[in-house]
């Protein structure tokens, strides 16, 4: 029995390790994120169940100035009852090409724009239980103008030099994992050049 013959996941190769959902219980339907519990039979045939968040993705870049800093914003995440110091990124809404979101969200919440890009691959944020999968990128910041945030964004710009932000991240001050993984990229690239 295959993946796609009892579920709407797709294992692709998984050396025949895959689960195959039997049933499937719908929780919530909210605005950004939908949560079920399915039934799954696990690959020794045993059954179990997963809770599972599914999320259209997101996208996040580092867009970077001529004189070598980054483009940072600082926002409350309701989540963590705290600010939040991360790079620019959002959402996709369903079915959104990610280039054009990414420009979009550079655009709205930095007022930068750029015609130099780099795509960095795309990151599973919390794969045991979450269907969402950010795609990173980076760029060169060609010109700026005004932030168009949306009515329920509230944020601020900062820009701050590559090498403090690496040394942010391995200090622990940058809390935000698509961040860090975007700025130890570029980190490493660099030293591959």
């Amino acid at each position: 029995m295959r993946c796609k013959e009892k579920s709407n996941i797709s294992c692709g190769n998984t050396g025949g390790k895959q689960e195959i959902t039997t049933a499937r219980k719908d929780i919530l339907k909210g605005r950004i994120i939908t949560v079920h519990v399915d039934d799954i039979l696990l690959p020794n045939g045993d059954k179990s169940k997963r809770e599972v968040v599914d999320h259209n993705g997101g996208v996040c870049v580092a867009a970077q100035t001529p004189d070598g800093k980054l483009a940072f914003v600082r926002q409350f995440r309701y989540p963590y009852g705290r600010e939040v110091l991360e790079l620019p990124a959002g959402k996709l809404e369903a079915g959104e090409d990610p280039f054009d979101a990414i420009k979009r969200e550079l655009k709205e919440e930095t007022g930068a724009e750029s015609e130099q890009w780099q795509t960095l691959g795309t990151l599973y944020p919390s794969p045991g239980y979450c269907s969402e999968i950010i795609h990173l990128y980076s760029c060169k910041i060609d010109k700026t103008g005004e932030q168009s945030l949306d009515t329920d964004e509230f944020l601020d710009v900062e820009y701050i030099d590559f090498d403090n932000a690496v040394d942010m991240v391995l200090r622990g001050e940058i809390k935000d994992a698509k961040t860090q993984v975007i700025v130890l990229k570029l980190l490493a690239l660099r030293g591959r050049e």
